[in-house]
């Protein structure tokens, strides 16, 4: 099982960050331009008084090793459903693999801190599990290597938005 932290700066403060996170166009720019998703779309997003729960559905630009590629399949998508503790700010979700959903678990927490008037920390805390014989260990460390650059970009890409004064 891998457990690893992302932390990204971010060039706005805690509201606009949490209304980006979850817009609808900033995401599908996110995932469809920038990180070449074929596939990505918001199922539903809804608000409660104490939450936001958002489900999404997407196919990954993948490049996996050969044998992760063949098992997963050409035609790999997942889904997620996360959700915003308004009252603590905190992000948690889950994503489901089209393949291998009772081997495989991806999930993890979000979280932003205010670091100065217009900056804040983003730090993503992720688990990803395949059990999976033989091959279970190279499945996780292929996710990880595609979850850091995604979320890497991500981070780019959102403080180019801002920086083009776009905001959700």
């Amino acid at each position: 099982m891998g457990k690893f932290t992302l932390t990204h700066e971010i060039n706005c403060n805690l509201e606009t960050f949490w209304k980006l996170f979850l817009d609808k166009t900033f995401n599908e720019e996110l995932y469809r331009k920038e990180l070449g998703f074929p596939e990505f779309t918001i199922t539903e997003q809804v608000e409660t008084a104490t939450e936001i729960i958002r489900r999404s559905a997407g196919k990954p630009k993948m490049n996996l090793p050969g044998p992760v590629e063949k098992l997963l399949g050409s035609g790999f998508r997942y889904t997620e459903e996360g959700r915003l503790n308004k009252a603590t700010n905190v992000w948690t979700f889950k994503l489901t693999p089209s393949t291998l959903a009772d081997k495989m678990r991806n999930e993890g927490v979000v979280r932003a801190e205010a670091i100065g008037d217009n900056k804040v920390r983003r730090i993503a805390e992720i688990t990803i599990e395949a059990k999976v014989f033989g091959v279970g260990g190279m499945l996780e460390s292929s996710a990880e290597k595609e979850l850091r650059q995604g979320w890497e970009l991500s981070a780019v890409f959102m403080n180019k938005w801002i920086a083009q004064g776009k905001t959700a």
